[in-house]
């Protein structure tokens, strides 16, 4: 068999745990000490832990697992995410697999724009200020950009001013600043903090008041990433099922989310199933992401779906927009071995391109979602990955968890008791030994 090269490994997920590492490792093009980092059953030494983290005690593993099949802009994508869910990882490589026959995913990313905000309080003449702020706009950005020189001489740096005046529930007003910056590759929240309350004194001056909360927004609407997926019908087509009645079934279940919040707010933790996965693999602030990506779904008042799919002709059409920010460079991923590795296997160098490809996994993630809420119900598959997990956690050997989780299936009953039961039986002539 030719070695894998690209993103499409059939029956990886069959392989040895050491057979899947060798071959993850060689289409990365990973070295030495990064295979090594790979294999290691301990994830990251206990003295960078303690660097990273307050009074750490000890560390908290979760697997690490590939995502398949990805095509991104015309580039085969290796998708490390962290997680403990089992369908997670299949179901994203099943989306992607099927997304391959109508070109992959399309994916760009906004340049990576933060906000700082600046609340200035007891201001004499709030609306009077406002305009005085904006006037000044060319000043201020000039004090952003000698806080950060660094980041201006790398292309980035400040990139707008605005300013508004909040009334509070109470009926007090605020003058409210936002400082755009331009942050490059890294997250950029502690460089935004940092010209939050440097640049506050000034504002108070401008405004006559007093600078109160100093600090990033996490709603980056202007960090935004996109992603746009065709699945034609014919690949669509299940056991039973035409591929018209799939996509016609997808759409309906987007249409519900797009009209309803409670059943949107599923929808969308679907997604972040997919960007926290991978957020956590990179050494991302996921946190970050899920408050801007939910509050970038209640932005016109009413909370809705991050993602929309449409029949159109012989296509299924899927996009997605939401706020990503988030970075290959800084602290949290260059004091992390585990996080650079991840993005050693993801082939990505800048935060534009990571932020694409989550995207893209979101959406990817949505889709394997919906299509099998709309066919065969979501616990099907959800259920058969899930008795392996049980019947591992009752202790059932490598060459048991396959037995044990069909048995737990076939009595409708995947407990972890019912799978202890399941191995004493086992255990008798023919059984465990």
């Amino acid at each position: 068999m030719t070695p894998p090269s690209g993103s499409r490994i059939p029956g990886f997920h069959a392989l040895p745990l050491a057979e899947r590492q060798e071959i993850v490792a060689r289409i990365a093009n990973l070295d030495e000490a990064e295979r090594e980092s790979l294999l290691a059953e301990v994830p990251l030494p206990l003295e960078a832990a303690a660097r990273l983290a307050e009074n750490t005690i000890g560390l908290y593993a979760l697997p690490m697992g590939i995502a398949l099949n990805f095509l991104v802009n015309g580039r085969d994508v290796l998708v490390p995410m962290v997680t403990e869910e089992p369908s997670v990882i299949a179901a994203a490589s099943n989306a992607a697999k099927l997304a391959r026959g109508g070109g992959g995913f399309e994916a760009d990313a906004d340049p990576p724009c933060m906000t700082a905000q600046v609340q200035l309080v007891d201001v004499p003449d709030p609306e009077a200020a406002r305009e005085r702020i904006v006037g000044a706009a060319a000043r201020i950005r000039a004090h952003v950009d000698a806080i950060a020189p660094g980041m201006s001489r790398r292309g980035g740096g400040a990139r707008g001013v605005e300013a508004r005046v909040v009334v509070a529930p109470d009926g007090r007003r605020f003058v409210v600043v936002h400082l755009h910056v331009e942050v490059g590759d890294a997250m950029g929240a502690n460089a935004v903090n940092t010209i939050a309350e440097e640049t506050a004194p000034l504002l108070a001056e401008i405004s006559g008041g007093f600078a109160h909360l100093r600090i990033l927004s996490n709603l980056t609407d202007r960090r935004r990433a996109r992603a746009r997926v065709r699945y034609r019908l014919a690949d669509l087509a299940m056991e039973g099922r035409p591929g018209e009645e799939v996509a016609r079934g997808v759409e309906l279940a987007s249409l519900f989310a797009e009209a309803d919040p409670y059943r949107a707010a599923t929808h969308n933790k679907g997604i972040m199933n997919g960007i926290d996965a991978l957020a956590l693999a990179t050494g991302n602030d996921w946190r970050a992401l899920e408050a801007g990506a939910h509050a970038y779904a209640a932005r016109d008042g009413r909370y809705g779906a991050l993602s929309t799919w449409r029949l159109e002709g012989d296509v299924l059409i899927g996009r997605i927009e939401l706020p990503v920010a988030v970075g290959t460079v800084g602290a949290t991923v260059e004091g992390n071995p585990r996080a650079r590795l991840a993005l050693k296997l993801l082939g990505v160098e800048r935060a534009s391109e990571l932020a694409e490809v989550m995207a893209a996994l979101g959406l990817a993630q949505n889709f394997g979602a919906l299509r099998a809420l709309a066919t065969e119900g979501i616990q099907r598959g959800h259920m058969s990955r899930h008795a392996r997990a049980v019947a591992g956690a009752a202790g059932a050997r490598p060459d048991e968890i396959e037995a044990v989780a069909a048995a737990l299936i076939a009595a409708g009953d995947v407990k972890v008791e019912r799978a202890r039961r399941i191995l004493d039986e086992r255990g008798g002539p023919g059984g465990r030994s």
